[in-house]
């Protein structure tokens, strides 16, 4: 991802530093404020997804029912579960159906679909990262899928900078190489094998390499699926919150479709916990 070179490297530093502390002392003290965290940042996404559409493509995403829906799907995830978490999707579904009926019916099926597309992207994917926590070992499944994420992106980060020749996909993402793409595979099977190993109830290494490899593979088509839509939208950044990195969502674009690859995996090797 060397496109991120150009940004200002010392507040990228200082605000990834800063946001990880939040993050990591928010799992170890009270989990639910955790859960806070996560309907913060699925608030905020939002509000930037919508806003961006609206700008750039004119489309009016009801935020009102996508952001009272989206902590409520973060918060039923964490309380009931998967089933309390479809339900939650549901019924924001409705309510983006039921208050775009307030305004005049031109692009009415624009502006629900953009909906109902930002509802599923930002909270209902968010969910299973709330999911996780509800095990007994939960504060450490977290840690690992935010380690992993990172690791790939950082693994993408420097092998591709200093040995990236073959593009990926060029007409999506022109940063991205082949070799950066190895980088992250290679450094999440590591860092996949030692957390399973040494921090995951009932985890062992070989299930680290596999989680490692998936991480890696989401993480990137996340990041490439972001990058379509802000291609589509004609910007760079999807917000300009936190300096040296953009917006929330820019921050959440490898997140949000690894945490259900993540969590089924994780059920499927060890359990739900």
């Amino acid at each position: 991802m060397p496109e991120r070179a150009g940004r200002d490297l010392r507040a990228a530093i200082g605000v990834g530093v800063g946001l990880g502390a939040v993050i990591v002392a928010s799992l170890f003290i009270v989990k639910a404020v955790f859960v806070g965290v996560i309907v913060v940042a699925v608030v905020v996404g939002l509000w930037e997804l919508t806003s961006r559409l609206r700008e750039q493509k004119g489309i009016n995403a009801p935020l009102v029912p996508l952001a009272v829906g989206g902590a409520a799907m973060v918060v039923a995830g964490y309380a009931r579960g998967a089933e309390g978490a479809w339900v939650a999707m549901a019924l924001t579904a409705l309510a983006v159906l039921v208050w775009r009926m307030t305004e005049p019916p031109d692009g009415y099926l624009k502006d629900v679909t953009a909906g109902v597309f930002a509802a599923f992207y930002v909270p209902f994917l968010a969910t299973f990262v709330a999911m996780l926590l509800t095990a007994d070992d939960g504060h450490w499944r977290v840690l690992v899928f935010l380690v992993l994420t990172v690791v790939s992106d950082t693994g993408a980060y420097a092998v591709g900078w200093r040995f990236g020749t073959h593009k990926l996909a060029p007409r999506i993402s022109p940063g991205k190489t082949r070799e950066g793409l190895l980088g992250a595979v290679s450094f999440a099977m590591v860092a996949g094998a030692l957390c399973m190993e040494f921090l995951i109830d009932g985890g062992s290494w070989w299930q680290g390499l596999l989680l490692g490899l998936a991480v890696a593979v989401s993480a990137t088509l996340g990041d490439l699926g972001e990058s379509m839509i802000k291609r589509d939208l004609g910007i760079k950044d999807m917000g300009t919150l936190l300096p040296g990195h953009g917006g929330i969502m820019d921050r959440l674009d490898s997140l949000l479709p690894t945490a259900p690859v993540f969590w089924l995996l994780l059920v499927l090797f060890v359990g739900s916990g």
